[in-house]
């Protein structure tokens, strides 16, 4: 079963690009070029976009190579397919990395088990705190300059993949 979704570099060091491209291209098992442009919200660092098809789970393949350049913003997106949620994966230096299950709308969604978790884990007034962390909240903060930063960027799109 195949499914699509978006790979964000928010920022890159010019230095790591290619670094990316090659942990990209052995994830889905052909060669990917990327259209690299200046990221303004981070100065001196370049981002890129694509789309993607491949094997259910391409999503957290493609996040846990970039996941290797600590330095790199980054989000991963895999659509939902049957039988399986869809997810989104969001890299912060400093936050490390963050993984959500996503409705077709793009909510974050939080089962049951992990909302009693929340719950259960520390006192009461931590609460807020362990579904903001649950949401993705602080990983939407910091990427969100960068997002805007992007509009009108090339993007590459990649179909057939895999």
């Amino acid at each position: 079963m195949s499914t699509r979704g978006v790979v964000h570099v928010h920022s890159s060091p010019t230095a790591v690009c290619p670094h990316v491209e090659w942990a990209v291209s052995g994830v889905l098992g052909t060669r990917v070029t990327l259209q690299w442009s200046a990221q303004p919200a981070v100065p001196g660092q370049l981002r890129a976009e694509f789309s993607w098809t491949g094997p259910v789970g391409s999503g957290g393949a493609l996040a846990g190579a970039l996941r290797a350049w600590p330095m790199l913003r980054f989000e991963v997106t895999e659509e939902p397919s049957t039988g399986v949620d869809g997810q989104r994966f969001c890299h912060v230096p400093g936050l490390g990395l963050w993984t959500g299950r996503m409705s077709a709308n793009g909510d974050v969604l939080l089962g049951e088990d992990q909302l009693r978790t929340i719950i259960a884990d520390g006192p009461a007034s931590m609460l807020a705190s362990r579904i903001s962390d649950a949401l993705g909240e602080a990983w939407d903060a910091e990427l969100e300059a960068c997002r805007f930063a992007g509009d009108g960027a090339p993007v590459t799109w990649l179909h057939q993949v895999g």
